[in-house]
């Protein structure tokens, strides 16, 4: 048997990858993997002409079938077909809709998206928020948790200046546990919350978002020492321009299941959505649908809309219906204003 001559064929999780290196976790142990050329090849002729049909071949998350040589080098033999990814539309060439060159998966059969934003400093942004969310609903994330971190910071005078109340600030977010997405209160400086959010963690793999200087490092590292410098570090590195090598990478907790982050957004550009869809991604919006006079009303001027009748019903909260209005207009007009 010659030394490249395949030792085994076993199947194991993507947990981290760099420069077209892939570490594959296995029963067996780790290996670093590269995908083999068949696959790519066999992409390629899958792949249209047009920029945005293009996607990751294979990123974190991955469920992966590797075969073993004798030498102890490893090819990523198949990638097999993913349950529900965090993803956005990767820009190129200009702004929009229109630019968005191809998807960017950040994480591939993530079962939990956690977003996480501050109290205050930096102030919350519903908008951004639920531009996070339409994104974790298209990509079929079963679940979803809402962090406000920071929380020991309410009612405080910083910088002379006075931080909204905590009533205030449950006031910002108390939309969300009523359609379905559960909120955590967090402080890592005074620990509140902080195992609750451990408990949520274990046994999933989870992917934290969220802008940046929401506290997402300290609030890791409340939940487990060193974690969050960890994250912190490969975050840094994938942020430092255009031409630093990509890395990304899954971190297992001490209590089961793993957590990856991503680098601190302002938004985030959805990927591969029609106008006349997004409704769907919106859960509070999407039971009224149906009863619209019109089959293809778009929900802003039309007679008989359900929708604006739940919003003035209090049905729909006005703040997650504008929301909705102001990405279908950045949608239809292949214009992207990120927040």
């Amino acid at each position: 048997m010659s030394v490249e001559s395949t030792l085994k064929r076993l199947d194991g999780l993507v947990v981290k990858q760099q420069s077209g290196f892939f570490w594959v976790e296995t029963p067996e142990g780790d290996f670093t993997s590269q995908i083999r050329g068949r696959i790519k090849e066999e992409a390629s002729r899958k792949v249209r002409k047009e920029e945005e049909e293009r996607t990751d071949l294979c990123t974190i998350g991955d469920r992966v079938t590797i075969e073993v040589q004798a030498d102890g080098s490893a090819v990523i033999e198949r990638v097999h077909p993913r349950a529900q990814v965090l993803s956005r539309a990767s820009q190129q060439g200009g702004r929009g809709t229109a630019a968005q060159g191809r998807e960017q998966i950040l994480i591939a059969n993530v079962d939990q998206a956690v977003f996480v934003f501050a109290a205050t400093h930096p102030d919350p942004n519903p908008r951004a928020l639920d531009r996070l969310l339409v994104a974790a609903e298209k990509g079929k994330i079963p679940l979803i948790r809402i962090v406000v971190n920071k929380i020991d910071l309410a009612g405080q005078v910083i910088d002379g200046e006075p931080t909204p109340s905590r009533e205030d600030i449950e006031a910002i977010f108390e939309r969300y546990p009523r359609i379905g997405y559960p909120v955590f209160y967090t402080s890592a400086r005074s620990g509140e919350g902080i195992a609750a959010l451990r408990e949520q963690l274990a046994g999933h793999i989870s992917v934290f978002s969220g802008p940046s200087g929401v506290g997402k490092t300290s609030l890791l590292n409340a939940i487990q020492a060193g974690l969050g410098l960890r994250v912190s570090e490969v975050s840094e590195a994938t942020t430092k321009g255009r031409h630093t090598t990509v890395h990304r990478e899954l971190f297992r907790l001490d209590g089961g299941g793993y957590v990856a982050d991503t680098p601190g957004i302002r938004g985030i550009a959805i990927w591969d959505v029609e106008p006349m869809e997004l409704e769907a991604y919106f859960i509070d919006i999407a039971p009224f649908v149906k009863d619209c006079q019109f089959a293809d009303c778009t929900h802003t001027h039309e007679p008989g809309c359900a929708v604006r009748n739940a919003v003035r019903r209090g049905d729909i909260h006005l703040e997650r219906y504008k929301s909705f209005l102001r990405l279908r207009y950045e949608i239809e007009n292949s214009y992207e204003d990120w927040v």
